[in-house]
């Protein structure tokens, strides 16, 4: 059964989150390591593509034969253009169409697994790595303002707070957007023009804090490359006075936004996390 459900929204905390890939693959960052939200701390090949080679036709032998010339084995790495088999005949040979792995050799045929750019996890907060999770992740300690919300488009970034408006009860209007903003994190009221996510990405900026959008926004939100957290949910709502204080008295302070999906089994929420000052932090009991 899930958890009850809890929206944390604290002036100063510190807080440990685990950042996971979906499958086991390779940590990067190491213990100790400062990390910002776009930093890759793990990496995946989550959709490895794969090629097969038929190497006896490729010969014009006989698949027994074919076998003979093969010049390469499983678990060998390849060079585009590599010769894996021959040359027999007039010259006649099989190369490596592109760089990757061998993954099987025999029976008339090489399998390659393709190199392919691998899935970076990206670590969500402005923190240090507290700890290692052998093939899968890193245990994040950050420090500061934290705000969750209820959606977020699966996006993480930081960038400094510069809010849309006076007030985030406030409808965000796409005329309200400038070259000011570029590479800042916005925070505005209610969204109801999908035009504000395509302006915004055009100047570019950051990321985005909502305190509601409508329902029908969802699609177009989700295909924007900068994270939106929307703090109270759908409908023209207003934010909650709490949070609306905090992003308000901490503009232009650096904010990491986790867009991450809303899980209510694990109880976890899209986050922001405002950064708190040094001397703030270092005199938390």
């Amino acid at each position: 059964m899930p958890q009850a459900l809890v929206t944390h929204i604290l002036p100063l905390t510190t807080i440990r989150r685990e950042r996971l890939l979906p499958i086991p693959g390779r940590v990067v960052a190491r213990r100790g390591q400062q990390v910002n939200p776009s930093d890759a701390v793990a990496e995946a090949d989550l959709a490895p593509e794969h090629l097969l080679l038929d190497v006896a036709r490729g010969l014009g032998l006989p698949v027994a034969k074919a076998d003979q010339h093969i010049k390469c084995q499983a678990g060998e790495e390849v060079g585009e253009g590599q010769v894996l088999a021959g040359p027999v005949g007039m010259g006649r040979r099989v190369v490596a169409p592109k760089t990757g792995r061998v993954v099987v050799a025999g029976d008339g045929q090489i399998l390659l697994q393709l190199e392919s750019k691998a899935y970076e996890l990206r670590a969500g907060y402005v923190g240090v790595v507290a700890a290692l999770v052998a093939d899968r992740g890193v245990v994040i300690e950050a420090t500061g303002a934290l705000i969750q919300g209820v959606w977020g488009n699966r996006q993480v970034n930081y960038g400094i707070t510069q809010p849309l408006g006076k007030h985030t009860d406030e409808a965000v209007d796409a005329s309200l957007l400038d070259v000011s903003m570029r590479g800042s994190v916005i925070v505005g009221g209610y969204c109801n023009d999908p035009q504000v996510f395509k302006a915004a990405a055009e100047l570019p900026i950051r990321g985005m804090i909502l305190a509601s959008m409508e329902a029908s926004l969802i699609p177009e939100a989700m295909k924007m490359d900068y994270p939106i957290v929307v703090v109270e949910g759908f409908g023209q709502l207003p934010m909650n006075p709490l949070a609306s204080k905090l992003l308000y008295t901490n503009e232009r302070n650096e904010a990491a936004l986790n867009a991450g999906a809303w899980n209510p089994y694990a109880n976890t929420r899209p986050e922001i996390m405002l950064t708190a000052p040094p001397q703030t932090a270092a005199n938390m009991p």
